[in-house]
């Protein structure tokens, strides 16, 4: 074993810019290229629009204007704006902040002087201004060095601050804001400061009624079964309802930040939630329901204020605070105190809801007995399976349960993709990183289960054993892996394949889609290439456009199966630049509807829709066995 020397050679110290820059993760997470909302680039939003927050919270300035054009992002508050003297500083030197002393920033998420700075050193192009009293300053920035430093002047301009800022490229690879990512993050803002109004390119995006607002744009009023409860005190606001369908579903905030992971109080409010339920129900009806039948299908969402907040890590997306305050309440206490009396109160002066609540408790109930045998079963089975199958390659590091040793950006990059047969997922196999990426391997056409109980889910052993290699029995807080994604063929039968198992997802585990978690593969359809050179094209145009870059004949290859690709082809696709596409549902859309549509049985209506939208005209394919293939998906997708 060869001797490694470790002497005064080997300290070093490195400057701020340095070290956020060698460890990016430490400061906002993954990297990625845009297409999971917990991306990097969208981080780096967030941390300068909680400085705009912050301005808000305090009473100064209502409205932020946010611009993104080209990977350049433009954010203007009407805040105080920085002072001055100290504006540089402010953006550029660690640990300098104005929140440290100040007990009015106590409940302020951006308490360590971290985030603008990593803004800046993670940006090629970096701008800050300072308005003050009709005076302005503006300072640039380049990987977070200094380039122009402007003298104060005098300006006609409202009181604020405005940077302006593009992601390192060498960082952020492939990177490409969307807007559907950013609006969403934006829709999160206006409902936790219900007042203030936030500019997207021009859009208006405003809340007047908080959590109310969220759950009545998340959810279709058609498809829950009592009007939403808004609660509101000191320090906390929910909101709660049930829905026909199956799945929890929590939005969880604190001081303004959306903890995507949860933490300390979300597992209080969903502890809460069902022990105050249930007690009513005691006392009340002397029946004692079980929590778990409970929050069958609920869908809530709750935002606390913390002082001086402890978070799991600078991207602050989980909760680890277990006081609401210095010397104060537990974070469980407070929550349960609040739920125990005005959940409590509502559900007597309303018994309309309490009964709601009550029959769909009881139907869960009665669904939960009626799968108990067969659950119990398939449960034997899956162990078996996953022990002598191996459907499941798995990874060394998972999403939850992780030990403390891995990071947080390892855990969001963990990685399962769900493919077709022995050959894809073999390939997949063999090039994939084993610390982060597994496979599972399906075998044939799943089942059609729209419509279906989710006894299905038990009784199928493809499904079964798929929820069991994601851990997502009892919800979301068990998921191994950050990103699942649907691994198919570019040809009618992964086409096939992919829909059905969208529909799966979105039939009995809607939470894993609307958190964000699902995706597709995105691989190439042509492989074009001469002695010298090899185009990977994932359009016609991109074929098109390799064959004229490309002299003499070049060999054209269609790939039709991931099982054509080579490990060694595949270890370029699903690395730094893979391509997922995001599975994105919006606020407006009704998935019983969706599903019915595409999956039910309305051949007319699904006819008429691929006759007025056919993608491809039949004169622009190259060749027959193309025409064909397009023919099929047709025919096959009208069926």
């Amino acid at each position: 074993m060869q001797q490694v020397t470790y002497t005064e050679d080997n300290i070093r110290s490195l400057d701020w810019r340095e070290h956020i820059r060698l460890r990016p993760g430490m400061y906002i997470g993954k990297l990625g290229d845009g297409s999971a909302p917990d991306d990097g680039i969208y981080i780096l939003v967030k941390e300068i629009l909680d400085n705009c927050i912050d301005e808000y919270i305090m009473g100064y300035g209502k409205q932020v204007e946010i611009t993104v054009e080209d990977g350049l992002v433009e954010i203007r508050d009407f805040g105080r704006g920085i002072p001055l003297g100290k504006m540089v500083e402010a953006v550029s030197k660690m640990n300098t902040g104005g929140k440290y002393d100040s007990k009015a920033f106590k409940k302020s998420v951006g308490l360590n002087g971290v985030g603008t700075k990593a803004v800046n050193a993670l940006s090629a192009f970096f701008k800050v201004e300072s308005i003050r009293e009709k005076k302005s300053k503006v300072a640039e920035f380049e990987v977070g060095e200094i380039k122009k430093n402007q003298k104060i002047v005098k300006t006609k301009e409202s009181n604020g601050t405005r940077v302006v800022f593009r992601p390192d490229a060498s960082i952020f690879k492939n990177y490409k804001y969307r807007l559907e990512h950013l609006e969403l993050q934006l829709w999160n803002y206006a409902y936790l400061n219900a007042g203030l109004k936030l500019k997207l390119n021009g859009k208006t995006i405003y809340s007047k009624n908080g959590l109310l607002d969220l759950l009545t744009n998340r959810t279709n009023p058609d498809n829950i079964n009592y009007p939403i409860i808004h609660l509101k005190g000191h320090d906390i606001e929910v909101a709660i309802t049930h829905r026909q369908q199956y799945g929890e579903q929590y939005y969880s905030f604190v001081n303004g930040q959306n903890t995507t992971q949860g933490g300390t109080h979300l597992s209080a409010f969903k502890e809460s939630i069902g022990s105050t339920i249930q007690n009513f129900f005691e006392t009340k009806k002397k029946k004692k329901y079980d929590t778990k039948d409970i929050r069958t299908s609920i869908v809530s969402a709750i935002s606390i204020s913390v002082e001086e907040p402890v978070f799991e890590s600078q991207t602050k997306t989980k909760l680890g605070s277990i006081n609401i305050a210095p010397g104060g309440l537990t974070v469980r206490k407070f929550i349960n105190d609040f739920l125990s009396v005005e959940l409590d109160n509502f559900l007597h002066k309303n018994p309309k809801v309490a009964e709601a609540i009550e029959k769909k408790v009881i139907q869960s109930e009665r669904e939960r007995k009626e799968i108990a045998g067969i659950k119990k079963l398939a449960n034997q089975r899956a162990k078996k399976a996953n022990l002598h199958n191996k459907k499941l390659r798995d990874c060394r590091i998972h999403y939850n349960g992780s030990s403390k040793k891995h990071s947080e950006e390892d855990k969001l990059g963990t990685t399962i993709f769900i493919t077709e047969g022995d050959s894809a997922s073999g390939s997949i196999t063999k090039a994939r990183n084993v610390q982060l990426q597994a496979v599972f391997s399906l075998k044939g056409k799943p089942l059609n289960c729209y419509g279906m109980t989710k006894k299905v889910v038990y009784s199928n052993e493809e499904f079964n054993l798929l929820q069991h290699a994601l851990n997502i029995e009892d919800g979301l807080d068990g998921l191994r892996y950050n990103k699942v994604v649907i691994a198919t063929d570019a040809d009618v039968d992964g086409m096939h394949i992919r829909l059905l198992l969208l529909t799966f997802f979105l039939q009995f585990f809607p939470e894993l889609v609307e958190a964000n978690h699902l995706y597709i593969f995105e691989t190439p359809l042509f492989r074009v290439r001469d002695k010298n050179k090899t185009f990977y094209c994932y359009t016609e145009k991109e074929k098109k456009n390799a064959i004229e870059q490309l002299r003499g004949k070049p060999e054209i290859t269609r790939f039709k199966g991931l099982g054509e690709i080579s490990p060694k082809e595949f270890g370029s696709f699903i690395g730094e630049d893979i391509k997922l596409e995001p599975v994105i549902l919006n606020d407006d859309l009704d998935i019983d509807n969706l599903l019915n549509y595409y999956m039910g049985k309305n051949t007319p209506s699904r006819q008429k829709f691929i006759i007025n939208n056919l993608r491809y005209e039949l004169d622009e394919l190259d060749d027959e066995n193309e025409i064909e293939e397009m023919s099929t998906l047709a025919t096959d997708a009208i069926k």
